[in-house]
């Protein structure tokens, strides 16, 4: 068993044998946080970790990026421009699309 820490997250090897072995003791490492990395012959070809909470997966960058200050939200919805009107009489982009699929 070799343990490494990459930013705030504890990866723990394990062999496929021992594994096998202690499933469930190496399950419930994986279900406390950390990473499992699962390796054949000395060399890595799988990792286990937690499964996020429902619901907190989809929110959790945005969240992340607003804790940081990277972003705000005043709860409304966004105030978008106005579309943009193009100039010219060329093609439509869609048919162009259409005419080169075929």
């Amino acid at each position: 068993m070799v343990v490494m820490a990459m930013a705030d997250v504890v990866t723990t090897q394990v062999s496929v044998r021992d594994l096998k072995t202690h499933l469930s003791a190496w399950l419930s490492r994986a279900q406390a946080g950390d990473v499992v990395e699962v390796t054949s012959h000395r060399k890595p070809i799988a990792r286990i970790t937690a499964v996020e909470p429902e619901g907190r997966g989809v929110s959790r960058p945005l969240q992340r990026a607003q804790d940081a200050g990277l972003v705000s939200w005043n709860g409304q919805k966004p105030a978008l421009p106005a579309p943009i009107r193009l100039q010219g009489q060329g093609p439509l982009v869609s048919s162009i699309v259409l005419d080169d699929r075929g």
